[in-house]
């Protein structure tokens, strides 16, 4: 990665307040480098936080403190930082227009913000947005799953350690590859790391965007049909743009998973034996809940891909859905091919925000921290490529589940968007079945929008509303 400046530890400070729920919230800000050394006190690495604390609060033992942080692996806390929690935020417009949004961006304060009930802090993890990898030979203790889990455990300590907060309840709210990160660090947390006991337990985990299994992207793939778990996905894609249904999404995603855990999973199952009226009735019953064509089903032997989904459930309109939110399209230049030649990285929903975030982000919410400096911010870096996904010990639902029986009154809520075709919520489903979760301790609610649940002022309210649920005890699902 290209540096543009020589690295200095720092640490910034700020003031504001805000009216949350009706009442004045004064708070104060700290934006640090928590710093990584080697056994010759070189310093190695650093994880970059920010940290709002609200500052009329007397006894901060009982206050909360959430600890944030979005995924990748390689990507900073820009999204969940100005995308819902921060003070000050994005002003969201229209999901889906032809026209991306230039600058100049408009933001706004957040009444949703969480920091009447919790202290926040958001986190860039190594190599990503301020936080840097200084030593280059030692990325090999941060560029993996558990080293990964374990830098963050280790700054949580210097947090909690730094602010004498030991004493509060604590959360991990992650988002995408941020769902694999707080499960392992929870897990580590409360039984032990690699080399050591970290004695972290957490009151709960909050989980946008599931990662916890991954489906056909990562180690821990679940011994089914790929395609088979992408239904209810598909089908919440298809009802958004085609109404095929006068039911609402939940009821026709829900009897779309019937269907698939059913009917199409041994359809799958019997391949060229499935023949006549029986091979007949599920290809009718595949297109009506997801809007592929007969003649791509035929083609496909009948299994879903969910790439080629994509242009296929609006093929009659010449265009494209996001992967990262079913919601946004594009114009298909090429049907078939612009995923091929671009790869899946070339996304209409990362077209449509990432430059916004990041303006809003820089432009806004820096100064207001009191960040003034001319350190580069990296968004987003491509650490994934070279991530070691292998693991030693117990696997990312094998960490959840054993923090949660090692700690009895913890508990997690999954938060999925009803569009997200990147981390789908049937593999969720199967997670959850699978897992050995108490699921009497697990609260799970599907919003209708994409891989970042809260894009969108409705969507907005609605998962801080649950959020802000959770946090004070409640269930976020009623």
């Amino acid at each position: 990665m290209l540096k543009t400046d020589v690295f200095t530890p720092s640490r910034f400070n700020g003031d504001g307040n805000i009216t949350l729920r009706g009442v004045n919230v004064p708070y104060h800000t700290v934006s640090e480098d928590n710093v990584f050394y080697d056994d010759d006190g070189k310093p190695i690495a650093s994880i970059f936080s920010y940290s709002y604390f609200r500052s009329d609060v007397e006894d901060v033992r009982n206050r909360p403190v959430l600890f944030g942080f979005n995924g990748g692996p390689g990507t900073s806390s820009m999204m969940v930082h100005v995308g819902f929690l921060a003070p000050r935020r994005v002003l969201y417009g229209e999901t889906d227009d032809d026209g991306l949004p230039l600058p100049p961006y408009e933001s706004c304060d957040n009444p949703q913000c969480l920091l009447d009930i919790a202290d926040l802090v958001l986190i860039d993890p190594v190599g990503t947005g301020f936080g840097r990898l200084l030593d280059e030979s030692k990325k090999g203790l941060f560029y993996g799953v558990e080293q990964d889990a374990e830098a963050i455990l280790t700054f949580v300590q210097m947090w909690l350690a730094r602010y004498n907060r030991w004493q509060s309840p604590k959360y991990l709210m992650g988002e995408s590859y941020g769902c694999t990160r707080a499960s392992t660090v929870a897990g580590m947390g409360s039984l032990s790391g690699s080399d050591r006991a970290y004695s972290v337990t957490f009151d709960g985990l909050i989980m946008i965007g599931n990662t916890v299994t991954v489906g056909k992207f990562f180690r821990d793939k679940p011994p089914i049909y790929p395609a088979v778990l992408a239904v209810p996905t598909l089908a919440a894609v298809h009802w958004y743009h085609n109404r095929p249904s006068e039911q609402t999404v939940d009821e026709f995603v829900a009897e779309a998973k019937q269907f698939a855990d059913k009917d199409y999973l041994l359809a799958l199952y019997q391949g060229e034996a499935l023949k006549g009226e029986a091979r007949e009735r599920i290809i009718e019953k595949v297109v009506y809940y997801t809007g592929v064509s007969r003649e791509y089903l035929e083609r496909r032997e009948l299994v879903l891909e969910d790439v080629e989904f994509r242009s296929q459930v609006i093929r009659d309109k010449g265009r494209s859905v996001a992967r990262l939110d079913g919601r946004i399209t594009r114009p298909l230049y090429r049907p078939l091919q612009d995923e091929q030649q671009w790869g899946i990285s070339d996304d209409a929903a990362e077209g449509k925000y990432n430059a916004f975030f990041q303006s809003i982000l820089c432009g806004e919410v820096f100064p207001r921290l009191g960040i003034k400096w001319d350190r580069n911010f990296v968004n987003s870096h491509s650490l994934w490529a070279d991530w070691v996904n292998d693991v030693k010990g117990r696997g990312t639902g094998q960490n959840i589940s054993a923090a949660m029986r090692r700690t009895p009154t913890m508990r997690t809520f999954f938060i999925n968007g009803w569009y997200d075709i990147c981390t789908q919520i049937g593999i969720l489903y199967y997670t959850l079945d699978h897992s050995g979760l108490p699921l009497d301790r697990v609260f799970v609610k599907g919003y209708e929008s994409g891989h970042m649940a809260y894009l969108g002022e409705d969507n907005m309210q609605a998962v801080t509303d649950d959020m802000y649920t959770f946090i004070k005890g409640g269930d976020p699902t009623k």
